[in-house]
């Protein structure tokens, strides 16, 4: 496994990318931060949510700075509305700017999957995992937004499954990538959630969960995907874990939890070029 993005700065903008993906030449990917935007307040500064406490205006502003960075048109992103699930959509040419300069249609999804050039996939986080999946082989890239629902219903292998099934993807080929999150350091959960875990994961959620004092537990969510990947078939020299906990890092990141919900969205970007 392979550990670390690649932060950039242009200016007042800091941006991070994947070097394996990076390699290809085939993507223009990012996963954003808080630096280089112009919204005020706890969105401060690179917000791009557009249900936060910000205005249309200042968010779309955001958007501009960095899809100008990336050489990507902002009018062209695909969105979904993200509901914690397990749902991963097909996304093609017909689906620019849903979500964007246009109501979307694709409700109830948390991943997204193209092979198509110049459709720019993006998901939203504030401390949720956010997925990199690329198939330079086959040219097919994906997004997946995995917080502790997803991780536990196991968004990542359903995606990599997703991606052999429909678009002929060899799992000796594809490239993933675990973008910034919450730690195992913050993340505590009750026995409830960590249920949920070992009913999907079994013996290898034990790998992952983390015994505290009372009824509390940490989980380890990087771990987790990990572990997905694995059994989905994955390469350890084809994952990168960007190890950078969204929680401990308040200058760079927004986090839903150490916030109190009072906080802007990051997102995870990508398109084929």
């Amino acid at each position: 496994m392979k550990t670390g993005f690649k932060h950039h700065m242009e200016d007042a903008l800091e941006y991070l990318t994947i070097p394996s993906f990076d390699e290809t030449g085939l993507v223009a990917h990012c996963f954003t931060t808080r630096k280089g935007g112009v919204s005020e307040g706890e969105c401060k500064n690179l917000n791009l949510g557009y249900n936060r406490n910000d205005r249309k205006e200042n968010v779309t502003e955001n958007f501009r700075i960095i899809m100008n960075q990336l050489n990507i048109n902002y009018n062209d992103l695909v969105f979904s509305n993200q509901v914690h699930k397990d749902e991963i959509a097909n996304i093609t040419a017909t689906d620019k700017g849903k979500g964007m300069i246009k109501e979307s249609d694709i409700l109830e999804v948390d991943g997204l999957i193209t092979n198509q050039k110049g459709v720019p996939l993006v998901t939203f986080y504030a401390d949720c995992v956010p997925l990199f999946f690329l198939d330079p082989v086959k040219c097919v890239i994906a997004l997946s937004h995995s917080g502790w629902r997803g991780t536990a219903k196991m968004i990542g292998a359903k995606t990599i499954m997703k991606m052999v099934k429909e678009y002929g993807c060899n799992t000796d080929n594809i490239l993933t990538a675990i973008g910034p999150s919450i730690g195992k350091c913050h993340f505590e959960v009750d026995a409830p959630v960590i249920e949920q875990f070992h009913q999907n994961y079994g013996q290898d959620a034990n790998k992952f969960v983390i015994k505290k004092d009372g009824n509390k537990y940490h989980i380890d969510l990087w771990q987790a995907n990990i572990i997905q990947f694995n059994q989905a078939g994955i390469k350890d020299e084809h994952i990168t874990l960007a190890n950078e906990c969204t929680f401990c890092d308040e200058e760079l990141y927004f986090s839903h939890r150490r916030d109190k919900g009072k906080t802007g969205s990051l997102c995870a970007i990508m398109q084929l070029v």
